[in-house]
């Protein structure tokens, strides 16, 4: 199987560290750098995060890059009260020294893209991205596909009534990349809190992985336990919203979501800056730019999931139907 190489974007994060330990250890994809944005976490701290992520994984050979601090227009507002102090759970893991890179960002992405058939999965904000289009239209019109973590249709948003973060985080941005792409009659996979609410580590899953590799079983909970926290004091739910994950799963098989084609305009001001208006009724006449994704099939996430970071074949893991 020839290996899709993408690179990650992202702002680590406790469900981007997911992410990126199981784009890193899928058979599917070559993971050829990671860019960081600002976003759940201050870019420098994203940075560190993404280097314990990798030693934990063995793999500090791939290339981080350190991105845009701040949104394009709006002030920069962290999400330390969700991912913790150390926008890691609050694991205080020890820091990785070294590893910096010459080169910024956005001047990885527009030199590599002009050299390499590459893909990007989006898991944050999309500042990094709307600085390559201000640099280099033609090397953002060069990447394979874009997936984006990021939106919501008809679920209710994260941060405000009508938003998901990491485009309220930084909607112009947000606004810039789906314009774009619609220019050039391109499709942004967004991949929305109308999936990925579905997508909850419940403790019992937690502890089915433990039983399983202790040894990641215990990195998982160090970084989730101030997430399930979180979750419990605001949502009421036993468990957390592991958001990112599913846009990695999601690029590695496409059957784990539906969705269909749209029209999609991110609002930049106001009450419901942020919002992905998903133009569903084709009121407007345009051409879609976006694949909207709307269902999700939880079972196959968690089964590619678990078999993926564990390094198992999904057909061991017998009993993981019974405890969904």
């Amino acid at each position: 199987m020839e290996k899709r190489k993408v690179i990650i974007d992202c702002d680590p994060g406790i469900d981007d560290s997911l992410a990126i330990m199981l784009a890193l250890k899928a058979k599917e994809i070559e993971v050829i750098g990671i860019t960081i944005v600002c976003g759940n976490a201050p870019v420098e701290m994203g940075f560190g995060n993404a280097k314990k992520v990798l030693k934990q994984v063995g793999r500090l050979d791939i290339p981080v890059f350190v991105g845009e601090q701040k949104p394009i227009q709006r002030d920069y507002v962290n999400a330390l009260d969700t991912h913790g102090a150390d926008g890691l759970g609050e694991s205080f893991l020890p820091e990785v020294d070294g590893y910096e890179q010459e080169m910024g960002a956005v001047d990885f992405l527009a030199s590599v893209l002009k050299r390499e058939k590459v893909s990007i999965i989006a898991l944050g904000p999309m500042t990094n991205l709307a600085a390559l289009i201000k640099k280099d239209r033609d090397a953002f019109f060069d990447i394979e596909e874009l997936v984006s973590m990021g939106g919501t249709f008809k679920s209710h948003g994260n941060c405000s009534p009508v938003a998901e973060y990491n485009y309220w985080c930084d909607p112009d941005a947000a606004a810039l990349v789906y314009d774009t792409m619609y220019q050039r009659d391109r499709r942004i996979h967004m991949v929305g809190l109308d999936v990925t609410r579905k997508i909850v580590l419940t403790p019992t899953i937690l502890e089915y992985i433990c039983r399983l590799n202790p040894e990641m079983g215990d990195f998982i909970k160090k970084i989730t336990k101030f997430y399930f926290d979180f979750h419990w004091q605001w949502e009421h739910i036993i468990g957390c919203v592991i958001n990112d994950p599913l846009a990695v799963a999601y690029f590695m098989d496409r059957s784990i979501c539906e969705g269909f084609d749209s029209f999609v305009q991110i609002e930049t001001q106001g009450i419901s800056m942020g919002q992905s208006v998903v133009d569903a009724m084709n009121f407007y006449r345009k051409n879609p730019n976006a694949r909207v994704l709307t269902e999700v099939d939880s079972y196959r996430f968690f089964r590619l999931f678990i078999s993926g970071l564990l390094d198992m074949e999904p057909d061991e893991l017998d009993i993981l139907q019974d405890i969904l």
